[in-house]
């Protein structure tokens, strides 16, 4: 889908426009084969950006093609499966036009349609800007949530029995840190060649908004790395004191069975249908049972004098 907006900085009001006029944004979510074909007649772009900007796996960087600059883009959405993921956007500077292509709907743009940041189309660079701070801020919104999710399965953890779903949880929470930065790391070193100059001009003010930007995406990316080495010194922990009990259990039960083990031959040997030492003299069985009770408890005190148990 195509739509057209237009702002000008003397305006209040956003106007969908039926066509395309010079200073608009053209925004295309969920492109068919058409609609891009469509966008790279009319706008002269390269048909294999737009394709490009398609690929689940794309991942960020910034191309030139004479004056259209193509910026990649990875934001953070909740997909269908109500997962966490990211997608790519290809933001197009152009002459004509600002053009975002995205696979599916970016919440955050609604921010711009909904009236709630003020902005002009007509601005290209500044309007560039703004759309990278609001995926900034949305990779530290879900951030700050994982961070949060961390946080709870960490006091859970100290106060209940270990559950195989903690961990499930651990492994899809670490994985979605890890897609994070795959977005994050190549933006922030986009927005270091954007601050030198080398892409677009940028006024002080812009300059001043790309340096917060810089900050900003930098200090979720060790967000990112600090929530990532949390979950594995928690797993790490874990899988650590879970050994300790399999061991503290496999140490009892083997003197356990050593202890029940000795008695045994004992009664084994009285149990035997042949003549043995003492088997008709009275109080004999007595006599068996103090022995083994005795030797139990022989063996019981050498055992912790060693300090095996």
């Amino acid at each position: 889908m195509i739509s057209y907006f237009y702002k000008d900085v003397r305006s209040e009001d956003l106007l969908t426009l039926q066509k395309h006029r010079a200073g608009a944004w053209v925004c295309v979510e969920h492109p068919t084969a058409d609609e891009i074909d469509q966008l790279v007649e009319k706008f002269n772009l390269d048909a294999g950006h737009l394709s490009d900007a398609l690929d689940v796996e794309e991942m960020p960087r910034i191309e030139r093609e004479g004056d259209v600059l193509y910026v990649f883009l990875r934001y953070a959405h909740v997909n269908d499966d109500l997962e966490i993921s990211t997608s790519p956007l290809l933001i197009v500077l152009g002459p004509k036009a600002i053009i975002t292509i995205s696979m599916h709907s970016m919440p955050r743009l609604q921010q711009f349609t909904g009236g709630k940041v003020s902005f002009s189309t007509t601005q290209k660079n500044k309007l560039f800007l703004q759309i990278l701070g609001q995926i900034v801020d949305q990779y530290d919104v879900y951030i700050n949530n994982l961070g949060k999710r961390i946080k709870g399965i960490r006091t859970r953890l100290r106060t209940h029995d270990v559950v195989n779903q903690d961990f499930i949880d651990f492994v899809t929470i670490e994985d979605e840190l890890n897609d994070f930065l795959s977005g994050l790391q190549p933006m922030s070193a986009m927005l270091h060649r954007l601050l030198v100059g080398k892409h677009i001009n940028l006024y002080e003010q812009d300059e001043d908004i790309v340096e917060d930007l810089t900050l900003a995406t930098e200090q979720s990316i060790e967000a990112c790395r600090s929530y990532t080495k949390s979950i594995s010194s928690i797993r790490d922990a874990h899988a650590t004191i879970a050994s300790n009990n399999l061991n503290r259990s496999m140490k009892i039960l083997t003197v356990a069975t050593v202890i029940i083990a000795i008695p045994n031959v004992f009664y084994g040997m009285y149990g035997m249908n042949v003549d043995l030492p003492f088997q008709h003299t009275e109080g004999m069985y007595f006599a068996v049972v103090g022995m083994t009770i005795l030797l139990t408890i022989l063996i019981f005190l050498l055992g912790r004098k060693s300090k095996i148990f």
